[in-house]
């Protein structure tokens, strides 16, 4: 049995800004575009940035891992695929990256984030219950 995971998968253009005079997707933009699936992910678990300074916490990220496989271009469509695979003690997240029209896998990555006390700049062990809470029932939806 497949243990159940959260996911959220975005599409996007690689813009003029984001390549290089090769026209070729800087290779620290894939931050950025892990940055865009992170945020839908969360978001869609109603727990986005915003929602994480209303209760005095704040996720930085502790850990990055990338491996490029193909370039993604000017011009391209990006499928961007991020998963929830541990969420109790911290918030880590995989991601896969496309190029939509191909449909090649370009870039797998992978980020950890803690969750740090605001106010006392104090990390945790474990993610606030609230998260939990959210991640559990969008958990049970499925």
């Amino acid at each position: 049995m497949t243990e159940q995971c959260i996911s959220k998968e975005i599409m996007f253009p690689v813009e003029f800004y984001d390549v290089d005079p090769m026209r070729i997707v800087w290779h620290g933009n894939y931050v950025k575009y892990m940055e865009k699936a992170r945020c839908a992910l969360l978001d869609s678990l109603d727990f986005g940035y915003l929602e994480m300074e209303k209760i005095g916490v704040a996720f930085p990220v502790t850990d990055i891992k990338l491996k490029y496989i193909k370039s993604l271009r000017f011009g391209d469509m990006v499928r961007a695929v991020a998963r929830l695979i541990e969420y109790e003690n911290c918030i880590k997240i995989v991601y896969e990256l496309y190029n939509a029209a191909t449909g090649e896998l370009t870039t797998k990555a992978q980020s950890t984030q803690m969750a740090v006390d605001i106010k006392t700049n104090e990390s945790s062990f474990f993610v606030p219950a609230l998260f939990l809470e959210r991640v559990q029932k969008a958990l049970a939806a499925l």
